[in-house]
């Protein structure tokens, strides 16, 4: 095999179960390849003498631990990133922790990875967390696996050990897909078989670690040889005579002159220039940063992706994925996540999984829900169509993130299987008559009032003042009440979690469908969670959304409980009550509150009113 060039760039990680010797091989690599300065060699050995495992000895792993939380308990818990370079390639390396609890960092260092190291200590062999790193950074697309059997040292340098450790890993590999890997026995505390051969083990015949990291390909040109993409990341036009499309190509050519075609619009136009630091480009590829003029005004902004004419990505809105649930807080189905794709951000909901895959037996087991660490295949849609290519052809625009909307904490990593066929086949049918027709006829403009509050704040009560108020002044409009929608549209519907997400999506939809037909449409609903109410908030129009917070403190609501709901609430009788026995989230900045200790009924109807059609009146 022909050396690569001296410019090419290895992104690798180190990955494996906790105290496998991650760091300690990736400490051997920097201080045997030259890559610390004599100060941090000064430092490195203070530091071992200091809070070192080595005894005398340099204790590697704290070239990398940096963290005072990891020197402390002698793990590695954040992504560490190093780079360092030979007179062959040049090296960017991420350390990355083996504890489960941090195994979101680890699907971040494998995101970017073309190799993953895959450490086994010789004493252990294969453990779960082997297993499971092995899985992610397969599904996660990384192609080239190195075992590295380490601290070989241990076990006397025993040629039966290593070759026990990969028949196992061998057994394994085979059956999750992984077609090769490359086994290598080592020490990352006495460098055998990193830099140099080991006289310990004469038997093994095969490439160092380093050896085989300078000679392994990379695979750079299977994203130049595929069909033009690139996600726009931003619009610049610094003047009135400059517009171009700024983003990083994630796969093929481009040159003045292609025919490109903006997705999803799906407008054509051809490429007038390539503008780049330095200069024009005559030609640019996967993999660069370059803005795009085109010879035609097409609507184009953020989030679109522009691609060659005749092979255009798929647009779809209904995925099959398989999903790495990173939250400490369950997958809730069907409730509102933000989901960010290349430089797309959209809404979208999971269904209950499918199933949850047992990274030991690879088993596929019923569930319903996701919990941290789980890895299940699950349907997700979006709220509007977005450009995509299966993970299988491409991560770029195949692999995506979840966002909790609360917190915006990530909640997962996905990988898109494909689309599901009723998703391209089902197109959105065009009325001749527009909801802005639908609104001018009425003479208003549509709205959603959607109140939320407790049980027995008064939601209800106010909501139906306010219906009666609007047909008063001539308004159409029309009342979705949550106790009576139980009894059609979500009777098939309970209190958990998910199928309270699920109402809240029903209705928010129906609601959507009545303000399109120019309604002003009145919602009373607890909606205890802020993520479905601004999952609806999205779906609507701007402004046309006005949440009105209904509030009174948990004892007043109690005290006006009629139905004596929260009694048998307190009494375990009814699950998951809101309140009692489940959360309510109020609004952070609704846009009318209603204080029900200082506020009558009557008067909250005619503020509510007067904020929705801007009229006022001594009557009202």
């Amino acid at each position: 095999m022909s050396p690569p060039l001296a410019t090419s760039l290895l992104r690798f990680i180190t990955c494996g179960s906790v105290d496998d010797g991650k760091s300690t091989l990736i400490g051997r690599l920097l201080h045997d390849t030259k890559a610390i300065f004599s100060d941090q060699l000064t430092q490195l050995e203070a530091d071992s003498r200091r809070v070192g495992t080595q005894g005398e000895g340099l204790d590697f792993a704290l070239l990398v631990d940096g963290l005072a939380a990891e020197r402390e308990q002698g793990i590695t818990i954040d992504v560490a990133y190093r780079f360092f370079a030979t007179e062959q390639r040049k090296f960017i390396v991420a350390d990355t922790p083996g504890h489960e609890q941090y195994m979101r960092n680890m699907v971040t260092g494998a995101s970017t990875a073309d190799l993953a190291i895959i450490l086994i200590d010789a004493r252990k062999g294969v453990l779960t967390q082997t297993r499971r790193h092995s899985w992610l950074a397969h599904l996660i697309g990384v192609r080239q696996l190195v075992l590295a059997v380490n601290k070989m040292d241990l076990v006397g340098h025993k040629q039966d050990r290593f070759d026990a450790i990969v028949t196992d890993y061998r057994m394994f590999a085979d059956s999750i897909g992984i077609k090769a890997f490359t086994p290598i026995p080592v020490s990352g505390l006495t460098g055998a078989n990193v830099l140099a051969r080991s006289p310990d083990m004469p038997w093994y015949e095969g490439p160092t670690l380093l050896d085989h990291l300078e000679d392994v390909p990379v695979d750079a040109e299977r994203a130049a040889a595929g069909p033009f993409r690139m996600p726009v990341q931003w619009v610049n036009r610094p003047d009135q005579d400059f517009r171009g499309f700024t983003g990083l190509i994630a796969s093929g050519t481009i040159r003045p002159g292609d025919a490109v075609r903006v997705v999803p619009s799906g407008r054509t136009s051809r490429v007038a220039r390539i503008a780049a630091f330095g200069g024009d480009r005559r030609l640019a590829q996967a993999g660069e940063s370059v803005t795009l003029l085109l010879e035609d005004e097409v609507d184009c902004s953020r989030g679109d992706v522009i691609a060659a004419a005749e092979a255009p990505p798929e647009i779809a809105d209904h995925f099959s994925t398989t999903l790495v649930w990173l939250d400490h807080t369950p997958l809730t189905p069907s409730r509102g996540y933000l989901l960010k794709l290349g430089t797309q951000t959209v809404g979208a909901s999971v269904a209950a999984p499918r199933h949850v895959i047992d990274v030991n037996t690879q088993a596929e087991l019923p569930a319903m829900t996701l919990q941290l660490n789980d890895i299940g295949v699950a349907d997700l849609r979006t709220d509007s169509s977005i450009a995509f290519t299966p993970y299988s052809d491409g991560s770029e625009l195949g692999g995506f993130i979840l966002i909790d909307r609360a917190t915006n904490a990530t909640a997962a990593a996905g990988l898109i299987r494909h689309a599901h066929r009723r998703a391209t086949n089902v197109h959105w049918e065009s009325a001749q008559v527009t909801r802005e027709a639908h609104a001018l006829q009425k003479g208003q403009q549509p709205r959603v009032l959607w109140f939320t509050g407790l049980s027995g704040a008064g939601k209800s009560t106010i909501a139906n003042l306010v219906e009666q108020r609007l047909k008063a002044l001539g308004k159409h409009s029309f009342l979705l009440d949550g106790d009576n929608l139980r009894h059609g549209l979500t009777r098939d519907l309970g209190f958990s979690a998910a199928d309270r997400a699920e109402n809240i999506r029903r209705t928010g939809e129906v609601a959507k469908l009545m303000t399109d037909a120019g309604l002003i449409v009145l919602t009373a609903l607890i909606s205890p969670f802020r993520a479905e109410r601004d999952a609806v908030r999205a779906r609507l129009n701007p402004g046309e959304f006005v949440e009105v917070f209904v509030d009174a403190p948990l004892d007043v609501a109690e005290a006006r409980d009629a139905k004596g709901l929260y009694a048998k609430a307190r009494a375990g009788e009814i699950a998951e009550f809101t309140g009692i026995s489940s959360p309510y989230e109020p609004p952070l900045s609704p846009e009318i509150r209603i204080d029900t200790t200082r506020e009558s009924a009557e008067a909250a109807a005619a503020r509510i009113v007067e904020h929705v059609t801007g009229v006022w009146s001594h009557d009202l």
